[in-house]
């Protein structure tokens, strides 16, 4: 039969070709990949789903119809090695697509495991992309020509700068996704601050070449890989892990009206609960401090005294060290930093035991609303600008 058909016309036997293509590719299209689907659709494994979503079956499909009319062009002469020489370089683009396709599954089964945060794979894999696509050309190239693809390859060496200048960003991404990867410096996911690239969001993609970031306005910053082994950036995930965010925030008292404290002024913090028990003991303490030295108490400049500054900022640390959403853990503090332009800072230095950015800030808007309204109990002023006075008389 086979000779049979090197006695057919041409046109005929070309003809015969496309139409046994036809064949095939509606047998691989409409019967064999449906019932391929339904028997993955119908088991228990997920991994071919994914390989089924990402095509690779349907573009594998089409390798069939091709070798089909290859095979029939071997029995033409006058056409069929141009035939060949074309399914040939469609035969290296089905072969990559379906590479391509394949390479994307293996990337999103790996993107479900919990590890792929911590190691992702995305930049390897393009790396192999690139490879795939160089040899896929100079076997097209190698194909066109009639020369065999050692042929090129052994002239590759002499283009060794070029494509080195060519990649250069390539093999620096590669490179600097291996770095982060090894030190483990980024993950998917994490909250990461870049002020130069104006980036201040959750990483979503590690790339070969770029690193995505979707900041907390939904804008989207591109930053080059080798840029985060290159420049400094704060990663967040430390906070996360924890557990607890830190709250590191002042309030500033008036200076003028720091001032000791009179009995009249301590019989008032006594009735408050978080430091009715500090004030007695710490009157205690001082009274026999003043006794032991023969201190001279009627000026208040002898001896030790309370301040109401003092018994403001006991009062901050058991309010914090009392409040429901302060992380009891970590560390709880209310210091006085030093005095500057805007009045004397109490600073309060602790965590929330919610990581969440919405949940946090309510939490520490609340503790200073607490605390700047009850300033005032201790006989302190919060500093406020001379000047706006000035202005609004």
């Amino acid at each position: 039969m086979i000779d049979s058909i090197k006695e057919w016309p041409e046109t005929l036997v070309l003809a015969g070709a496309l139409v046994f293509a036809l064949i095939l590719y509606f047998v691989t299209k409409k019967i064999v990949l449906k019932i391929l689907i339904h028997f993955i659709k119908n088991n228990k494994y997920n991994f071919d789903d994914i390989m089924l979503e990402k095509k690779v079956f349907s573009r594998a499909s089409q390798i069939i119809p091709v070798l089909g009319i290859h095979f029939i062009a071997t029995f033409m002469t006058t056409y069929g090695e141009t035939i060949q020489k074309i399914l040939g370089i469609y035969m290296v683009i089905v072969v990559v697509s379906v590479i391509d396709a394949l390479l994307n599954a293996v990337e999103s089964i790996y993107n479900r495991h919990i590890v792929s945060k911590a190691k992702p794979i995305k930049g390897y894999l393009q790396v192999v992309k690139i490879f795939v696509y160089i040899m896929a050309a100079i076997v097209i190239v190698s194909n066109l020509i009639g020369r065999s693809p050692i042929y090129l390859l052994s002239g590759i060496g002499a283009m060794t700068a070029v494509i080195m200048l060519v990649f250069q960003n390539a093999i620096l991404g590669l490179v600097a996704g291996i770095q982060l990867t090894a030190n483990d410096m980024l993950r998917i996911g994490d909250w990461i601050e870049m002020p130069k690239y104006n980036a201040d969001g959750d990483v979503r993609e590690i790339a070969l070449t770029t690193v995505k970031i979707e900041n907390f306005d939904r804008t989207i910053t591109t930053i080059p890989t080798q840029a985060l082994i290159n420049d400094s950036f704060k990663n967040w995930r430390g906070m996360a892990q924890s557990g607890g965010r830190r709250i590191k925030r002042s309030v500033h008292i008036d200076i003028k009206t720091v001032k000791f404290c009179t009995d009249e002024m301590l019989e008032r913090y006594k009735k408050i609960d978080y430091i009715s028990e500090y004030i007695q003991e710490k009157n205690k303490e001082i009274e026999a401090y003043n006794q032991k030295l023969g201190t001279d108490t009627t000026l208040k400049i002898n001896g030790r005294h309370l301040t109401n500054i003092g018994v403001f900022r006991a009062y901050v640390q058991k309010y914090l060290e009392n409040h429901p959403r302060v992380h009891k853990e970590m560390i709880v503090m209310a210091r006085q930093l030093a005095a500057e332009e805007k009045g004397l800072p109490i600073e309060i230095y602790c965590f929330t035991d919610d990581i969440v950015w919405a949940h946090y800030e309510m939490i520490q808007a609340d503790i200073f609303d607490h605390l700047i309204s009850v300033v005032s109990m201790f006989d302190l002023a919060l500093y406020q600008d001379p000047t706006e006075w000035v202005i609004k008389k």
